[in-house]
């Protein structure tokens, strides 16, 4: 048990990081003078009383291995008990109470033999903290109005007379009407402490409660049920409750007890587990614990689980709400594994899933069993948020190793995914197990949000190893991922193990902002290897050093934005190695001090490669790097992407540097770079650089691809003329005939030259196609007439004198330059 103990307070360590519904009536009658049993005269069921307390029934109706009694009150008082006196070899007690009243039990029911008893009444059945079973088969306690047979024959409470009554046949079926009754079960709650679930099923800690033998079936269908306290339990059997208000529910007989099916039912109502109630399925096999309801609230340190002590495997915690599932105030939904055997899988569906203040969903193994799988189904959203009250246990979903088994995977498949204020979502390992897988299939949205300012536990999804065994995958598929406020969202290890490896498909976004309230723990996505404090470590027991290489990352999204001192990375602190980084987008936006890094301190850095459709941008201090801190070489960074922007002044980097390796290689593809420039070591301004401190430095090649000359370039057509519209025919090709096409000169090359031309203008258009003609009137400048002095004179052919003057100026027009035209304009 020491060992035990010391296990458990790992589990401690791994899970840090209720009203009561009103049903109409009340408890405080269970132990009161008047509880009786009392036959209702229908059958020939006969009960004699010892003293006040004491009930013994006999007779009845017997019909092949079915036992049949009827009573007008069923209720055993406070320390009272009632025996069915039944013969061996029967095989089902069938008993009905008719009277219209509830049954109060508080004392022992005992029944000969292993025989099954069913106890129907449907206004309403309470146990009280003194309840107990003494049956050697399956117990079945309903509100429904009757039982079903294959005969279609009924046992009815609430139609005793109806004929044919008895029947040798198997029931196949309870019936609920509109007036079913409650169940209620208090009692005075386990007394496990918080991560020690050993302790929660060791009979000296808790209330021995209602419990039916090993691989027996311990069921309650009613309109409503509500645990106070209450305590059920099956080793190696079979735990059921379901909340019907009206249908049919269905039976079927195993070697093992009862199961049930709920597919006919019309109406559901709730159930409730408050003040440190307890379902407990523990056993060396085969355990099951089903819960079927409307609303289903586990609250007040309550407990559902099995815990398998043997080598078979356990067979699942079955829970459907067909509204909401709510855990809250440190109540788990826990399978548990304490040797070679696989634990139970935990299976939920519901619409609305949320944990609270605590609550969890845990699956475990503390040996070489394969811990179980966690299996969600929420068709609106998952919320897990907060820490207890005591700030000791967070609220989580989680499947875990704390031995050499390995852990199982988590399913989820919801709409939406909230993770917020220190909660998590996590498979983990912490022995040589391996962790199991995360899947994460998101419609909408996930949003995980850190810690908040009380706590320094962070937030977080993803996968984890503190020891040797290597940490799970992490597979993604959503529309929007945001990360903010100090999330952590990947796989990590902090011990020799190996971190796992993240993929991501975002058909929207991803986006990482931010950092915790206290500033020293900022968001991420990624694979990392992380140094803990001694402190923490101590805390969580982690003896093994940081050597596990950090994992391999593959985003890809429409757009990836990291901002606020957010990173994605392939990070390793320790010795080992950083990892493999892809990213495939379409813009990829950094901006202040936003980083994609695949930094090592003492091992190998990563290698990043980025193919980005449109633009990557850089702004406000923000850095690609591939850089070894200590001994080990730079990674490289292959960066493809049609425009790379980044402003000079706002120091943007890209480094692929080391301090004693060698450098790493830079491999930059685009059209453009602007802001950025190679240099052989960082200065204040945007760089690209693979320089080396103490070794040989890396490389940088950037190849910058101009425009295609196929799409860039008009291809000219292959005819001088566009043969539809020639003007004649004389020059067809098929004819001797030549044509030539004469230049009529060009531009000048001085833009003062005049203009001029080579040819004359000859118009050769046929003028009588023109419908209409419209005459122009050219504008001739006017020049004065300029009197000039006679110097001669003579006589004309008329014989007469005149005076001749010589030839006057005559005023041409000046010709036009370019320069004159750009004036006119």
């Amino acid at each position: 048990m020491a060992a035990t103990s010391a296990w458990l307070d790992i589990v401690n360590g791994i899970l840090t990081g209720g009203m009561l519904l009103l049903l109409g009536i009340t408890l405080t009658n269970l132990g009161c003078a008047n509880a009786q049993v009392s036959a209702d005269g229908t059958l020939n069921t006969t009960v004699s009383q010892t003293g006040n307390n004491h009930f013994t029934i006999t007779n009845g109706n017997r019909v092949g291995n079915n036992l049949f009694h009827s009573f007008a009150q069923f209720s055993v008082p406070t320390g009272g008990t009632a025996i069915f006196d039944n013969t061996s070899d029967v095989q089902n007690i069938f008993s009905r109470v008719t009277g219209g009243h509830a049954s109060n039990i508080d004392g022992l029911i005992r029944v000969n033999g292993a025989t099954n008893l069913f106890l129907l009444n449907p206004s309403g059945i309470f146990f009280g903290p003194g309840a107990e079973l003494n049956i050697g088969g399956s117990f079945l306690g309903t509100t429904a109005n009757s039982i079903k047979f294959a005969d279609n024959t009924q046992f009815s409470a609430v139609n005793p007379s109806a004929s044919p009554l008895l029947t040798i046949s198997v029931p196949i079926g309870l019936q609920f009407g509109q007036d079913a009754g409650p169940i209620a079960v208090k009692n005075l709650g386990h007394r496990l402490k918080v991560g020690s679930f050993v302790l929660a099923y060791d009979p000296a800690q808790n209330p021995s409660g209602l419990r039916v033998n090993p691989g027996k079936t311990l069921a309650l269908l009613g309109n409503k049920i509500d645990f106070s306290g209450g305590v059920l339990g099956a080793t190696n059997g079979s735990i059921e409750l379901g909340s019907v208000e009206l249908g049919s529910v269905g039976l079927n007989q195993t070697t093992q007890g009862w199961t049930f099916d709920f597919s006919n039912v019309e109406n559901w109502n709730d159930i409730q587990l408050t003040q440190r109630s307890l379902l407990d399925g523990t056993g060396f096999g085969s355990s099951k614990i089903q819960l079927q309801a409307k609303n289903i609230a586990i609250s007040g340190n309550s407990f559902v689980g099995t815990q398998n002590l043997g080598s078979l495997a356990q067979d699942r915690i079955q829970v459907n709400a067909t509204e909401s599932l709510k855990i809250a105030e440190t109540s788990y939904l826990a399978s548990i594994t304490l040797n070679t055997g696989k634990g139970a899988d935990i299976s939920v569906s519901t619409r609305q899933l949320q944990l609270q203040n605590g609550g969890q969903i845990t699956s475990s193994t503390l040996r070489s069993g394969t811990s179980g799988d966690v299996i969600i189904h929420a068709s609106e959203f998952i919320q897990s948020n907060g820490f207890s009250s005591d700030f000791f246990t967070s609220s989580t979903i989680s499947s875990g190793s704390l031995g050499s088994g390995k852990t199982g995977d988590i399913h989820l498949l919801t709409q939406k995914l909230s993770v917020t204020n220190s909660a998590s979502i996590q498979t983990y390992t912490y022995g040589s197990g391996n962790g199991g897988d995360l899947y994460l299939n998101v419609s909408d949205s996930i949003n995980l949000v850190g810690n908040n300012a009380v706590t320094s536990v962070l937030s977080s999804v993803g996968s984890s190893t503190f020891g040797t065994g290597n940490a799970g995958n992490a597979i993604v598929t959503t529309a929007k991922l945001t990360v903010d406020n100090g999330g952590t969202f990947g796989s990590l290890t902090l011990g020799a193990g190996n971190a796992g490896n993240l993929s991501v498909i975002a058909s929207d976004s991803i986006e990482v902002r931010g950092a915790a309230p206290s500033g020293n723990v900022t968001s991420s996505l990624g694979a990392y290897g992380l140094i803990l404090s001694s402190k923490t470590r101590a805390l969580l027991n982690i003896t093994t050093p940081l050597s596990g290489n950090a994992g391999t990352v593959i985003l890809t999204t429409p757009e990836l934005r990291v901002s606020d001192r957010g990173n994605v990375a392939v990070r390793n602190d320790g010795t080992g190695n950083a990892g493999n980084l892809e990213i495939n987008a379409d813009r990829v936006i950094l901006t202040k001090q936003g980083t994609i890094t695949a930094a090592t301190q003492f091992g190998n850095g990563g290698n990043l490669l980025l193919n980005v459709q449109k633009t990557l941008l850089m702004r406000g201090n923000s850095k690609l790097s591939a850089e070894a801190r200590e001994g080990g070489n730079g990674g490289n960074i292959t960066l493809n992407a049609p425009f790379i922007v980044a402003v000079p002044k706002e120091n943007s980097d890209i480094v692929a540097n080391a301090v004693r390796g060698r450098g790493g290689n830079i491999l930059v593809t685009t059209q453009g770079l602007l802001g950025l420039k190679f240099r052989p070591q960082l200065t204040s301004e945007s760089d690209i650089t693979a320089s080396s401190e103490f070794g040989l430095s890396g490389t940088v090649q950037i190849n910058t691809i101009g425009i295609a000359p196929n799409t860039a370039v008009v291809e000219l057509p292959a005819n001088v003329v566009d043969p539809s519209q020639q003007i004649a025919t004389d020059c067809a090709g098929s004819q001797s005939s030549r044509f030539v096409a004469t230049g009529r000169g060009g531009i000048p090359q001085n833009p003062n030259q005049q203009l001029s031309s080579d040819r004359t203008w000859d118009d050769t258009r046929d003028l009588s196609a023109y419908r209409k003609t419209t005459d122009v009137a050219l504008q001739t400048p006017l020049f004065p007439e300029l009197l000039v002095e006679a110097t001669t004179w003579h006589r004309n052919a008329n014989g007469e004198l005149e005076l001749i003057a010589p030839p006057s100026l005559t005023h041409t027009q000046k010709l036009l330059t370019c320069a004159d035209i750009v004036k006119q304009h």
